[in-house]
């Protein structure tokens, strides 16, 4: 089985259910950084992160930023001074899919 982070995201179209209990609990599971995010009323994923400073908290935005594009899927990005908070989820089917997932795997691997 691959892991989450070596996996694409899909685009999805909505017309599918999203993820629910044992599925949506297995996924989670997969998360390197489970413990780190959290699961909000089963329709999002949360993690924050601490910087030094702005300049590095920006700098990891950018790289998600880039991240994001590459994939084709995006998280919403809440900026402050020291502190990054990305919230993931698909809005197509206004709830988690396994894109959340991976894009979250690949974003616990980029450098902070």
């Amino acid at each position: 089985m691959t892991t989450l982070a070596n996996r694409r995201c899909v685009p999805c179209r909505g017309g599918a259910p999203p993820l629910k209990g044992k599925d949506l609990d297995d996924f989670y599971r997969m998360l390197p950084e489970h413990d780190e995010w959290r699961v909000v009323n089963g329709h999002r994923i949360v993690r924050g992160y601490k910087f030094p400073d702005f300049r590095s908290a920006l700098a990891f935005v950018n790289r998600v930023g880039e991240l994001a594009e590459q994939q084709g899927h995006h998280p919403d990005i809440l900026l402050a001074w020291g502190k990054v908070e990305i919230t993931i989820w698909t809005h197509a089917v206004d709830g988690l899919t396994e894109s959340d997932f991976i894009l979250a795997a690949k974003i616990d691997l980029l450098e902070r």
